[in-house]
């Protein structure tokens, strides 16, 4: 009767997007990380970003992993934002591969039955294997579960050929298309799933339900509504992944628009080339027009990419302090992104400790604000606190350590700045003090051009040695001050001033040398977790 049939479409749509959901995860675990690589390796400019970012959208079956490791590469200053629009751009055609996959073996190889097994298969190397094994089982599974559910959904509309027709939908008008436009992303929105919506067209198509027009506006609908999930995915985030999410929804809506126009020409051409095949083949003709206006659209779209990265950055401002821009939460799900983010935001944090330090070591006015210096120490403590690597992975863990460690010596190294700034004036103008100021004024020039190249080994060994060099001067210079103390050459005061500013420039490059060693082992360890 009419309730099965309809429990069966709702069932096989609840499969079919079972299915998708467990093979994502699987592909994810599977090559997550080499994604994550082959990203970062072949992101050069939009044109590569745009043919990455489709290849692993193809792979990962889920355009939301591959928008948010581009917002993560972004937030992390680990890639240009119109690279990453590239990444954002290529992933709308690698999500029409579902479609051929579902049009190609769901409908015409009918290969759900077949699938049992392999689901079986899946679940028992999920159940008694762990590893890239399990995570293959997974992804097997999943991959079976879409055609069950396919098979399903077929079964269950089929009965439904009186109820729904292409008569009691929306005509062939611009009002009528713009209706199922808006139904399509209706559809992607309460199902979260594009493919799923694309799915259960094609199911609608293949059982003569809706015309190839209909199918169509429906479709272009679904791309729109894929952006739904972007725009969530702003709310409260940082300024790169409000800009990231809402070019996916001015790129989209940018598509669709050229898809609305390409409608008529598509069909004109079709039953030019191969009269009577459009109604023949229509599934394999909408996944066509699916990905025919998608590449369209990124091939469109990549020459005015500066252009249209420059009006999303007007649109977005930045609004969030320029140091913590970087810590961008939805990456604490990627700890290595999360991570390079951190040490990115304490690379800047230094540079600018660093040259306040060596400008009042100068007798200069200091340019930087040490009170929202001190908030982005704390910010980034927090952030840092919220990265969770697990015990297994050594590398990572000893790339966190490291970074805790150094960003400890920072907050330190800022207390210095912050408390006892008079006592660098007093280092400046001491005699007995001047080798010693020589030294570290030399360090702190020497670290920012380190600094700028990222240097981090040269960094460590140079602030060692300048250390080292200090602490030498230390106990000779202690002797002298008090020794001038008792010949009445300085009072007390005086004494006391000399004292503390030669303790104060011993602590700084200590905390100096411990923040570059740290940042050091911290890189050497993101090179070996490359």
């Amino acid at each position: 009767d009419d309730v099965t049939l309809l429990t069966k479409a709702a069932g096989g749509l609840g499969l079919f997007l079972l299915g998708m959901l467990i093979m994502t995860d699987g592909l994810r675990t599977l090559a997550g990380d080499a994604i994550r690589h082959m990203l970062m390796r072949f992101t050069r400019t939009p044109l590569s970003g745009a043919m990455t970012g489709a290849i692993t959208t193809a792979v990962l079956q889920s355009s939301s992993a591959t928008t948010v490791a581009a917002v993560g590469f972004v937030g992390a200053g680990l890639l240009a934002y119109p690279n990453a629009l590239g990444i954002i751009f290529g992933a709308n055609i690698g999500t029409t591969i579902t479609g051929w996959m579902v049009a190609l073996l769901g409908f015409k190889l009918k290969i759900g039955t077949v699938m049992l097994p392999v689901i079986l298969g899946g679940t028992l190397l999920r159940l008694f294997t762990t590893g890239r094994r399990a995570a293959f089982g997974l992804s097997l599974a999943g991959f079976g579960l879409i055609f069950v559910g396919i098979e399903f959904m077929q079964t269950g509309m089929s009965g439904f050929n009186d109820l729904i027709s292409p008569e009691r939908l929306p005509g062939d008008t611009l009002g009528g298309r713009l209706l199922l436009v808006l139904l399509g992303m209706l559809a992607t929105v309460i199902t979260q799933s594009s493919s799923a919506g694309v799915a259960t067209t094609l199911t609608l198509l293949y059982g003569g339900m809706v015309n190839f027009h209909q199918a169509a506006a429906l479709v272009i609908g679904m791309d729109i509504g894929t952006t739904f999930t972007a725009l969530l995915a702003t709310i409260g985030g940082t300024t790169a992944a409000r800009r990231t999410g809402l070019s996916h929804v001015f790129y989209n809506f940018l598509t669709a628009l050229l898809a609305l126009l390409l409608i008529d020409v598509y069909v004109v051409t079709w039953e030019s080339m191969a009269p009577g095949l459009l109604v023949a083949q229509g599934e394999i003709a909408l996944v066509a027009f699916h990905t025919l206006f998608n590449t369209l659209g990124v091939i469109a779209i990549l020459p005015f990419t500066g252009l249209f990265a420059r009006l999303m950055m007007s649109v977005v401002p930045d609004r969030q302090p320029a140091w913590t821009q970087h810590l961008e939460p939805a990456l604490l799900e990627q700890p290595p992104l999360a991570l390079s983010a951190a040490q990115t935001v304490i690379t800047d944090l230094l540079r600018t400790l660093t040259t306040h330090a060596h400008q009042i070591l100068q007798q200069a006015p200091s340019t930087a604000d040490l009170a929202q210096l001190r908030q982005a120490l704390d910010e980034t403590q927090a952030y840092l606190d919220d990265i969770h690597v697990e015990s297994h992975q050594q590398v990572r863990h000893e790339r966190l350590l490291s970074l805790l460690h150094a960003l400890d010596h920072l907050q330190r190294l800022h207390e210095r700045c912050e408390e006892d700034e008079d006592r660098a004036m007093v280092a400046g103008k001491a005699p007995r003090l001047a080798d010693v100021h020589t030294l570290l004024l030399a360090e702190t020039d020497s670290l920012r051009r380190n600094l700028a190249d990222n240097n981090w080994r040269h960094a460590w060994l140079h602030a060692e040695k300048t250390e080292h060099a200090i602490l030498a001067q230390r106990q000779p210079l202690r002797a002298r001050i008090v020794s001038d103390t008792a010949l009445d050459q300085l009072t007390i005061p005086e004494s006391t001033e000399r004292l503390q500013a030669l303790r104060w420039m011993v602590r700084v490059s200590h905390h100096l040398a411990r923040i570059t060693h740290y940042l050091d082992r911290a890189t050497n360890a993101a090179g070996k977790d490359a």
